[in-house]
C-alpha cells in the first residue's frame, strides 16, 4: 500500500539524479531571493535620503543606511519563509526527471515517456504554487478558530493538495489529465491519506526541502500500482 510506495521512493533518494533535482531547485531559490533582497534595499536606498532634515531636530544623516538595513532584514526573515514554497515551485520544474529515474530503476520495461516542454512544466509548477499558497492564506485565517488543532489543519489542507497534484502529474505521464483525474476520483481517500503524510515533513526546517522530490517518486509508484490494480 501506501507505506510500500513511500519506503520505495525512501530508499531511492541517494540517487544521483534526486540530488541533482534537489540543488537546481535550490540553487534557483537562494539566486532568486538574493536577486530580490539585493533589489529592494537597492530601491530603498535610491527612494529614502542619505540625510533627512526635521523641524526641530535638523539633519538625521543614519536615514538612508538605517531603511536600507531594515529593508534588508525584512527580506532575510521574508526569505525564510518563503524558502519552503518557492523552493517547492523551482523544483517542480524538474520533478518529471525524478519519475523518469524511478520508472528507470523499478519499471525497466516502460517506454520511455516523451519529455514535458518547458512551457507546460513552468505552468503546472507555477498553478501548483499558486494553489497551495492560496488555500493556505485561507487555512492561516481558520488557524485562529481552531486553536491547537491548527498543525492538524495544516497537514490535512496541504495532503490534499499534495495528494491531487503529484498523483495527477504522475499519472499524465501514461495517460490523459481526464482519465487520470478519473483514477484520482476511485482513489481519494487513499491519495489524500498519502498527501498528508507527505504534508507532514512540511512543518520541520530543512526536511521540507526534500518533499517535493519525495512526493513525486512516491506517487510515482502509487500510480503504477492504482493503475495495475
Amino acid at each position: 500500500m501506501f507505506f510500500d510506495d513511500f519506503f520505495r521512493a525512501l530508499g531511492q533518494l541517494g540517487d544521483t539524479r534526486f540530488r541533482k533535482v534537489l540543488w537546481k531547485g535550490l540553487g534557483l531559490t537562494v539566486g532568486l531571493l538574493i536577486a530580490i533582497t539585493w533589489g529592494m534595499t537597492t530601491l530603498v536606498g535610491f527612494l529614502v535620503p542619505d540625510v533627512l532634515t526635521l523641524p526641530w531636530v535638523g539633519e538625521i544623516s543614519f536615514v538612508g543606511g538605517l531603511a536600507m538595513g531594515l529593508a534588508a532584514l525584512v527580506m532575510i526573515v521574508l526569505s525564510a519563509v518563503l524558502m519552503v514554497p518557492v523552493a517547492g515551485a523551482f523544483t517542480g520544474l524538474f520533478l518529471d526527471e525524478v519519475a523518469d529515474a524511478v520508472e528507470a530503476r523499478h519499471y525497466p520495461h516502460l517506454a520511455p515517456n516523451a519529455e514535458q516542454p518547458l512551457t507546460e512544466a513552468i505552468r503546472e509548477s507555477l498553478g501548483f504554487f499558486g494553489v497551495i499558497v492560496g488555500v493556505n492564506l485561507v487555512a492561516l485565517i481558520l488557524f485562529f478558530f481552531v486553536g491547537p488543532l491548527a498543525p492538524v489543519l495544516f497537514w490535512v489542507v496541504n495532503g490534499y493538495l499534495l495528494g491531487r497534484e503529484y498523483f495527477v502529474m504522475a499519472a499524465m505521464r501514461r495517460m490523459e489529465r481526464s482519465e487520470a483525474n478519473a483514477l484520482r476520483s476511485r482513489n481519494t481517500i487513499q491519495i489524500w491519506v498519502a498527501g498528508t503524510f507527505m504534508a507532514i515533513p512540511l512543518s520541520i526546517p530543512l526536511v521540507n526541502l526534500i518533499v517535493p522530490i519525495l512526493g513525486a517518486a512516491t506517487f510515482t509508484h502509487m500510480f503504477h500500482r492504482l493503475a495495475r490494480s
